[in-house]
């Protein structure tokens, strides 16, 4: 891929991270697992332990290829493969943490992304706010998975076909 293109989206990637960011931490910062289950539910709370355990790890995937991207848009020449593996990481770890999370509080619907209908089903009724946030995180997933889907396996492809490990 051409270096002004990778630069051009290693911007607009690290810009939907902080947005994705920005989502997720006031969110971890304010709630608690006793205001997500008021009613004592074992059922919801261990939803709600799987879902908060989820958004960790996605918040700490995203701050460090956020990290990552800067790194790379910062120094003074920039290194088009040193991006391009990041924009792997990016798709590896923050894109499949989104939509294939550990505990599967939540799963895509593929059925339903073409019907304007939101695509994320999940397992057991959450709190409005863990709906919002995981709708409004979908989006942004959404995006960054439309935009890095080369490096789901060209990347790769490209790496071996240099002689290269991946």
């Amino acid at each position: 891929m051409a270096i002004h293109n990778v630069q051009q989206l290693c911007e607009t990637t690290k810009d939907k991270l902080k947005s994705a960011i920005e989502a997720i931490e006031p969110f971890l910062n304010s709630v608690t697992l006793s205001g997500l289950n008021p009613d004592q539910d074992p059922a919801m709370d261990e939803f709600n332990r799987g879902f908060l355990s989820d958004m960790r790890h996605l918040l700490v995937f995203s701050d460090v290829n956020y990290e990552k991207l800067g790194v790379a848009l910062r120094r003074p020449t920039f290194n088009n493969e040193y991006a391009e593996r990041v924009l792997y990481d990016v798709y590896h770890s923050s894109v499949n943490n989104f939509f294939y999370p550990k505990h599967e509080c939540y799963s895509e619907d593929g059925r339903y992304a073409y019907t304007g209908q939101d695509a994320i089903r999940f397992r057991k009724k959450p709190t409005r706010d863990v709906r919002d946030l995981t709708l409004a995180l979908s989006k942004i997933f959404e995006e960054l998975r439309e935009d890095l889907a080369y490096y789901e396996t060209d990347y790769i492809t490209q790496r071996r076909m240099q002689g290269e490990r991946a």
